[in-house]
């Protein structure tokens, strides 16, 4: 069950808790908006977005820890980062002593994905014979624990499998830096560059980097951080062009940024895809095949698939030019970047 928090501290042991019913895209949504509403509190709230029920993907919860009990004012300024025509029904409780970040980590076993085992705690035994990392749960995306993860993982390793070698690569949505730490230890010699929408998962992923072991720079086998929306930050557009390119985030996001990923990625290079439900795949691949990519594969995981796709060779690189939705139909409702 995937968790994610957009606040750096936990709760303290004494909390309010506001639990808000929402779909995938609108926790996404608030989550995004959150850290821009809380820079001028004094003591903001951690916010941890839940999938509760893994057979009903687009019913999450959003569960808001205040230091004491929000007054109205605090209340209302949760409920406008809703968007419109969102559910506003809510229930507020005090809440017995906890940590916070222990109860977001509660319930994630380690996994195996192809060559990978992912634990979540340092203690936890490692796996002989595989990769290990340890990415503890608690603060960004990216445990390993979602299909979208899990689906990058192995479709990674199909790629070291079958003969890719890539030496310019970037994780769009970092999260955790999980992805970005496997395609590092798949091609060791390669750049790898990581950016994050939120500054707290580039964080998260700078911690998670140095407890795996991971240097953190600008050279071969180096991984490089930045916190920037989408993929016009100079850093980004500096580096380019690419020959592995991932992204995890949403369906909407990938189809919006479906211009300025194509641009940025080498003649002949892939890029894996990730984030959207079944009944998103075509708008999503609709939207790369008009950018000059090809489908080279699909890899099903449950309601989530994640997609490979080639650059052709006649595309070549290019400055990006912003896709229109109207050029592949509109996509309502695939959450928001």
């Amino acid at each position: 069950m995937p968790k994610r928090s957009s606040i750096a501290d936990p709760a303290p042991a004494t909390a309010w808790q506001m639990t808000l019913p929402c779909s995938r895209a609108v926790a996404e949504q608030v989550q995004a908006d959150a850290d821009a509403l809380f820079a001028d509190w004094l003591s903001p709230p951690a916010i941890i977005a839940s999938e509760p029920d893994e057979s009903r993907p687009d019913d999450w919860r959003l569960d808001i820890i205040f230091e004491g009990e929000p007054d109205r004012a605090a209340i209302d300024a949760i409920l406008d980062l809703l968007p419109n025509g969102a559910a506003t029904a809510y229930d507020l409780a005090l809440v017995p002593d906890v940590d916070w970040v222990t109860q977001s980590q509660a319930g994630l076993d380690p996994i195996t994905a192809g060559p990978f085992h992912v634990r979540h705690d340092a203690d936890e035994p490692t796996h002989p014979g595989l990769v290990n990392f340890v990415i503890p749960a608690s603060r960004a995306f990216g445990t390993g624990a979602h299909e979208t993860t899990y689906g990058c993982l192995l479709t990674l390793a199909k790629l070291h499998e079958t003969g890719h070698r890539f030496g310019n690569i970037a994780d769009i949505g970092t999260g955790t830096g999980l992805l970005a730490f496997a395609a590092m230890t798949l091609w060791p010699r390669a750049h790898v560059l990581a950016s994050d929408i939120d500054p707290v998962a580039v964080d998260v992923s700078a911690e998670n980097a140095d407890l795996n072991g991971f240097p953190l720079g600008s050279g071969q086998g180096a991984l490089q951080l930045v916190a920037a929306p989408g993929v016009q930050h100079e850093l980004i557009l500096g580096l380019a062009p690419y020959d592995l390119v991932i992204a995890n985030i949403l369906a909407g996001p990938l189809i919006e940024l479906a211009a300025g990923l194509a641009a940025q990625l080498a003649e002949g290079g892939s890029l894996i895809l990730a984030g959207l439900l079944d009944e998103q795949a075509d708008r999503v691949i609709a939207a790369y095949r008009a950018q000059g990519l090809r489908l080279a594969g699909r890899m099903e995981n449950g309601q989530w698939p994640t997609l490979h796709l080639r650059k052709r060779h006649r595309f070549g690189w290019r400055r990006p030019t912003r896709w229109r939705v109207g050029d592949v139909g509109n996509a309502p409702g695939y959450g928001s970047w």
